[in-house]
């Protein structure tokens, strides 16, 4: 097998808004308008990620704006409660952020925001840096990729590599991102597998097959 997946360098977005720890409530709010963007990573020095800043972050304060918290929600939510009276990026702002390598796989940025939560992941160098942001939408872009393409990556990747002496020729349709396997094989035992493979090219939205094994004949 020799496709390359792609990285969080291919899709993310290098040109990023960002903050410093005393930015204002305010300017925070206008910034995210500005860029059209749900949170903004908090730097500080010569560009090092130290938090991030969201959306959820800020609407404690518009939530707890014109009521009083019972005891109940001040034992079960003092973090939001801060949040409400807080005024600058360092009182608001998530740490430590959570953040994704460049040349991570977008399948791996894809579980990093799944188990965090989180929508943008600050995309950092070695030494915490800041490179780019990338984004669920971004992660996303893999599906825009051409059906033949696919089609392609898949007889190279996926039929060449399993089915070298099909007993007919193994017919490979890509419609809307739906991959279609179909013709004779010696060893059917090997369509999981097959099944496994297709699905692992990024664009792929499922795979279908209509392989058939030896006829008796053949067996013979």
């Amino acid at each position: 097998m020799h496709g390359t997946p792609h990285i969080v360098s291919d899709v993310m977005t290098h040109t990023v808004a960002s903050i410093g720890r005393r930015a204002n409530f305010k300017e925070i709010v206008q910034l995210m308008e500005q860029w059209r963007v749900s949170a903004l990573p908090v730097l500080e020095g010569e560009g090092r990620v130290i938090g991030v800043v969201s959306e959820a972050d800020l609407l404690p304060k518009e939530e707890f704006r014109d009521r009083d918290p019972d005891r109940f929600t001040q034992l079960q939510r003092l973090s939001d409660l801060a949040k409400a009276g807080a005024v600058t990026a360092e009182e608001l702002m998530t740490d430590p952020a959570v953040t994704v390598r460049a040349n991570a796989t977008l399948a791996q940025a894809a579980r990093i925001m799944a188990h965090a939560k989180v929508k943008r992941l600050p995309v950092v160098d070695d030494v915490g840096l800041l490179e780019g942001v990338v984004s669920r939408g971004d992660l996303l872009k893999v599906f825009l990729r051409d059906d033949e393409e696919i089609a392609e990556e898949v007889r190279r990747e996926v039929v060449s590599y399993l089915f070298h002496a099909p007993l007919s020729p193994i017919r490979v349709q890509v419609q809307d991102g739906v991959v279609t396997l179909a013709g004779r094989v010696r060893d059917t035992s090997l369509v999981p597998v097959a099944a496994r493979l297709v699905r692992a090219v990024e664009g792929v939205v499922d795979v279908e097959f209509e392989l058939t094994g030896p006829s008796e004949q053949q067996v013979r």
